[in-house]
């Protein structure tokens, strides 16, 4: 039986697993990235270090392991094989490719991790059903990824879409692309804390602010949402604004391209969000084509989708 290694950096975290031929997911393994607090080089040789690492964890070696995929926050150009432009890891022209190939001597695919989610949903996952569908992803940023005719739309120059960089409010928040107003600077987990502390300094009691000690740097993706569950009338404000950016960054793509379905995963995903659906908000002039399922993803196989 073939074994494949899948990898996904993130912002926060890069995550490793070991799968098989039948999807199954045999190991796992995960470390901090800390892209902004070391260089490239260092960043890189942990990909491969936590690659290693879950091999190990699965009882293999390197040599019973056919090829590695890598699912990564931006665009690699396909002529020049170099990682463009991240701004979630600090990176610009980088030769993502040739530096972890000094590491690792085996068959190596990289590609946007959006893309690799959505297509990890198609083969493994919960978008089997759907010929047509959009995933988005919900973490350090916002990414996505387009399913047309059971396959990654993956654009002109084949380097993906980046659905969190579309325009979600004129002249809006500062986003760390360099643009303002993006669907990343509102709706990622990232966005989401930034809101949360905002609250918390405008009114610093209640359930939330016990919840975190009164220390902003305690503040995660998840208080508003478990204080909100709790009762606190400052993070349900807080979460039903940021439930209102997501449902509205997905309606975005949703006008331009209708899918069977949306998929909603990564680290942010698993708070309780609720994605648009007919009737209400900015969906209510189309309510008959909002209304398409939405399977829920979560984080749960990051390595199993970069693979």
């Amino acid at each position: 039986m073939k074994h494949y290694v899948g990898v996904d950096l993130g912002g926060t975290n890069i995550v490793a697993g070991v799968v098989n031929e039948k999807y199954e997911i045999l190991s796992r393994s995960s470390t901090r990235t800390l892209a902004f607090e070391r260089s490239f080089e260092a960043v890189v040789a942990d990909i491969a270090a936590i690659a290693e690492e879950s091999v190990r964890k699965a009882g293999l070696s390197m040599d019973e392991i056919s090829s590695i995929g890598l699912g990564t926050p931006s665009c690699i150009d396909p002529k020049t094989r170099r990682l463009v432009f991240s701004n979630n890891l600090g990176w610009h022209d980088v030769p993502l490719y040739e530096e972890l190939e000094k590491h690792i001597k085996k068959p190596l695919f990289i590609m946007n991790d959006a893309d690799c989610a959505a297509l990890g949903e198609v083969f493994a996952g919960r978008a089997g059903e759907y010929k047509n569908a959009l995933m988005i992803t919900l973490g350090t940023g916002v990414g996505g990824g387009m399913i047309i005719d059971g396959k990654i739309f993956s654009g002109c120059d084949n380097m993906g879409t980046e659905m969190g960089h579309i325009k979600l409010v004129y002249e809006g928040v500062l986003c760390t692309c360099g643009q303002k107003g993006c669907f990343e600077a509102y709706g990622s987990a990232t966005a989401l804390i930034a809101q949360t502390k905002e609250a918390l300094r405008q009114n610093p009691s209640g359930k939330m602010n016990e919840m975190c000690g009164g220390d902003l740097e305690k503040v995660d993706g998840r208080l508003a949402f478990d204080a909100a569950r709790q009762g606190d009338s400052t993070a349900v404000q807080v979460v039903d604004r940021y439930i209102s950016y997501v449902a509205a960054g997905l309606f975005l793509p949703f006008v331009a391209f209708p899918p069977g379905g949306f998929l909603i995963g990564g680290g942010g995903g698993g708070g309780g969000v609720e994605p648009p659906r007919g009737g209400g908000g900015p969906q209510r002039n189309q309510p008959e084509r909002a209304a398409g399922k939405v399977p829920h993803c979560g984080n749960r196989s990051p390595a199993l989708r970069a693979a």
